[in-house]
């Protein structure tokens, strides 16, 4: 449902975006908000103040869309008389007319593309004779020294699990050109670190012949532009020989592996490539020529038919990899994924006890990497007053480095590990020749 242009957001008024999920609905948020900034609307210092509310939803589990519901229905409860809510982002996508049906307190339940979407309803921008999704919409300067680029939309894969092709579409890689473009804006801005998003990010490219076929250029190119560049979510049979050299060689030697499991027999249930052999053979190999390469993984638990020796394998590839962060996250039935009819269902209870073990034995694995550190000489970027990450913590998601307050927000400085809790650290700056950065 849409509103009249009557209803349409004014000059003036005052808005508020409220963003669920992952950093790619961090970016489409962005780019609703240099919209409604460039229409003259101002943001609201809370949303309880703004006479136009946006919802940005997540639809990926199950946990994040209760989440989402209930973020949208506190708001509505708690906004003002006449402002307006509109709910967008994955369950709108997802779920369309249904949604707005089970959510009659929205003013509006848009997608991100195509005929009434929220380029149309919100931010007055027709679909025909201009961008039909958020993609190529321009971005307000960044709030932090960090921003999130995305360089696609959509995904190819078909993981057994995952209903994402479903409702984002097939894989729309950008050109080079116009992810540069945004770039160069946010470096304007004051970036000092870009960092590179996409449903399958190292298939950049292979939808459209963008450049040369894969996502190196564009590594390459963003690289010349800001002192770090990162990646994240990098499936694993696609991290070629090339791509390692080409993120090593930025300065930010940091592998974000979408692993998902390490058992043979399940990676073919969820229809993955791999198991944890391949899996330690490539992170070695990667540390043999990068020593201090910082990794990262996420884990399902409790994938239909997953078995103790299956979750035994799992746990043994955690102690045998060591990487530094990791993420474990309940399986959710998906409805129309291959999984969702999948026997071998795992109780709840179950999944919970296997979640705790991996969790007990990663967070023993986190503190003692951390401990290690201390001593250690690093670069770090500063993210606010206090706040710094060096090359082995992506924003928003791992540990940070403590440092004085004294030291510039939005540089980099070189600083000494003296010590560690956890997952975080403590620095002091290290006096460094000039010219020595």
């Amino acid at each position: 449902m849409a509103p009249s242009d009557a209803n349409a957001p004014r000059p003036g008024q005052r808005f508020w975006v409220e963003t669920l999920g992952c950093p790619k609905n961090a970016v489409d948020s962005d780019k609703v908000v240099a919209s409604l900034l460039a229409d003259g609307l101002t943001p609201a210092g809370q949303a309880e103040d703004a006479d136009l509310i946006v919802v940005n939803t997540c639809a990926f589990v199950e946990a994040a869309r209760q989440e989402s519901i209930d973020t949208a229905l506190a708001l509505a409860d708690s906004k003002r008389p006449g402002a307006r809510l509109v709910v967008t982002g994955c369950m709108a996508e997802r779920y369309g007319t249904e949604l707005a049906e089970a959510l009659p307190e929205a003013d509006a339940v848009v997608g991100f593309a195509g005929e009434g979407s929220i380029s149309e309803v919100v931010l007055r921008r027709p679909p025909k004779g201009g961008p039909r999704d958020l993609l190529e919409l321009p971005r307000p300067a960044p709030a932090a020294p960090w921003a999130y680029v995305k360089v696609a939309e959509g995904c190819d894969k078909a993981c057994g699990f995952c209903a994402i092709p479903s409702f984002r579409g097939p894989q729309r890689s950008r050109t080079i050109d116009q992810v540069l473009t945004e770039v160069d804006q946010l470096v304007a801005g004051g970036a000092q670190e870009i960092v590179l998003v996409a449903q399958d990010l190292a298939s950049y490219g292979r939808d459209q012949g963008v450049g040369t076929k894969d996502i190196v250029p564009l590594v390459e190119a963003v690289a010349a532009r800001v002192p770090w560049v990162r990646l994240l979510y990098l499936y694993p049979s696609d991290l070629t020989e090339r791509l390692v050299e080409a993120i090593v060689a930025t300065g930010v030697p940091y592998f974000d592996l979408s692993l998902q499991h390490v058992s043979p027999t399940l990676l073919r249930r969820m229809r993955r490539w791999g198991d944890g052999d391949r899996f330690l053979r490539r992170i070695e190999e990667i540390r043999a020529v990068a020593p201090q390469a910082a990794f990262r993984s996420n884990f399902i638990v409790g994938y239909p038919g997953e078995t103790e020796d299956d979750h035994d394998q799992l746990l043994a590839f955690v102690e045998a990899a060591q990487v530094d962060w990791c993420g474990f996250f309940a399986y959710s039935r998906e409805d129309g994924t291959y999984a969702a009819d999948l026997d071998g269902v795992v109780p709840r209870s179950l999944m919970d006890e296997r979640l705790a073990e991996l969790r007990e034995r990663q967070d023993a694995i986190t503190a003692a990497r951390r401990d290690a550190l201390v001593g250690d000489t690093v670069e770090v970027l500063v993210d606010a007053p206090g706040v710094a990450r060096s090359h082995r913590e992506a924003p928003e998601i791992d540990g940070i480095i403590a440092v004085p307050e004294h030291l510039a927000v939005g540089e980099l400085h070189t600083v000494r590990i003296t010590g560690a809790a956890g997952p975080d650290c403590e620095a002091e700056p290290v006096a460094v020749p000039a010219g020595a950065h």
